[in-house]
């Protein structure tokens, strides 16, 4: 059983780190947009791309790479408070409170219709960029020493 979770780790933190790299290429490209002059069908595209991989990123950590670290650790499944205070405990991430607000973003993310406040999601995950890609970087580190 633990050979096959070591297995499964090794290949989510594979995965989170391509995913991290392409998140880090999308917020590198729409950190120098000014979303106060509104944005262009590209640029809009772009911050598109960004949200939908800042999402993907933050389901990654949380729902696959954190659930099996507790598993290889034989920490009991709990919430997903639970989790993320126990990656704020290991040091994976600084704060528990900036997970619950990325992983709250998330969720705003994939259930936001209205065009009026997808600006706000913008900045919100402009803002929140560096925090995920720092967890994610943390958490390679930490599983890395696990493998």
């Amino acid at each position: 059983m633990m050979s096959k979770l070591f297995a499964i780790l090794e290949k989510d933190i594979e995965e989170l780190h391509k995913a991290a790299d392409i998140l880090e290429y999308s917020y590198n490209k729409c950190i120098c947009v000014d979303l106060m002059d509104g944005l262009n069908q590209d640029t809009l595209e772009s911050f598109e791309a960004l949200t939908s991989r800042f999402a993907r990123l933050s389901d990654m950590l949380i729902q696959k790479v954190l659930r099996t670290i507790d598993m290889i650790e034989l920490e009991s499944a709990g919430t997903v408070r639970d989790r993320i205070n126990r990656a704020e405990k290991k040091k994976l991430i600084d704060s528990a409170d900036s997970l619950i607000e990325i992983r709250m973003l998330r969720n705003e993310i994939a259930h936001e219709y209205k065009a009026e406040t997808v600006y706000v999601i913008f900045e919100k995950v402009l803002h929140l960029t560096p925090l995920l890609l720092k967890g994610v970087d943390s958490t390679i580190e930490y599983a890395s020493r696990l493998l």
